[in-house]
Formats: structure tokens, C-alpha cells, sequence
């Protein structure tokens, strides 16, 4: 296993902070009463919504992970970065895996349709924005130096 100064060291693998948001507010909104969806909506209309947004985030999450592909490095947080990839959708966002996740969790948030588990998409995005996010920029930081500050300043966060 790597030192904690090989990797970014974040909070818990995204994935799984995105799945135990979805399981959460699934949970919440089976078992709490007066958590139904509260919105006078088609049914249509969010199943087509979600999809959308469900497509849009697989599209993300296959352009991302074919660019680290192509460079070569690993995905998975606990493994070290071995190359500052900053080029096809990450030359339109820092953290275009990240922002798949989220479109696929709205998505399916849609599809149910859940009021809890969309509601949980905010906390979700703290956790993401400082267990995950804020660990890795200081890591590929510390890592690439100003290659990295360079792209940071050029391109942004999420969109």
C-alpha cells in the first residue's frame, strides 16, 4: 500500500461516497414517512430528465476515463498519479469524472423519483468538494508543481 505521500489521500474512494449518498437517501425515502416526492411533475418528464442526465454523465465518465487511459494512469484515489492529464474533457474540467458521477446520481435521483436522494446531492458535493477534491488539488500540487498551478488556472473545477 502506498504512503500517504504517494497518494492524495482523500476521505473514501468516490464511488463509493456516491453510491452510500444514493443508498442513503433510497433508504431514508422508503422508510421515513412524508418523504415522498413532493412535485406535480409527468412521470414522463423526469424519466426523460434522468435519462438525460444519466447518458450525459456515462458519456463524462467514459471520455474521462479513456484520457487516463491514454496517459496511462490509474484511476482509483489510493494509487499514484503518474501523469498530470490535461488534455481532451480535462481541458474542459479538472474533475470531469466527478461531475459523471454527479450527473449519474441526479439522474437516478430523477428515475426513482426521490426527494431525499436529490436533496442529499449538497452534502455530498461538500464531501466531495473537501475530502476529495481540496486532498487531490494539494497532492498534485506537491506532485507537478507548476505544471499543475498552470492548469488549475486555466481550466476550471467542474465546468
Amino acid at each position: 500500500m502506498a504512503t500517504t505521500e504517494a497518494v492524495a489521500n482523500v476521505v473514501a474512494p468516490p464511488p463509493l461516497l456516491y453510491a452510500g449518498a444514493l443508498l442513503a437517501g433510497g433508504l431514508f425515502g422508503r422508510l421515513v414517512p412524508g418523504t415522498a416526492w413532493p412535485f406535480d411533475l409527468a412521470e414522463a418528464d423526469l424519466r426523460i430528465a434522468g435519462f438525460v442526465l444519466l447518458g450525459i454523465g456515462l458519456l463524462l465518465m467514459a471520455l474521462g476515463l479513456l484520457q487516463f487511459k491514454r496517459h496511462g494512469t490509474p484511476v482509483p484515489t489510493h494509487r499514484p498519479t503518474t501523469a498530470l492529464v490535461t488534455t481532451g474533457i480535462y481541458g474542459l474540467s479538472r474533475n470531469p469524472i466527478y461531475l459523471a458521477l454527479t450527473a449519474v446520481y441526479l439522474g437516478i435521483g430523477l428515475l426513482l423519483p426521490s426527494l431525499p436522494v436529490l436533496l442529499l446531492v449538497l452534502p455530498l458535493l461538500v464531501v466531495m468538494r473537501y475530502g476529495v477534491i481540496a486532498r487531490e488539488e494539494r497532492y498534485l500540487d506537491r506532485k507537478f508543481g507548476e505544471p499543475y498551478r498552470a492548469y488549475r488556472q486555466r481550466v476550471r473545477r467542474w465546468l
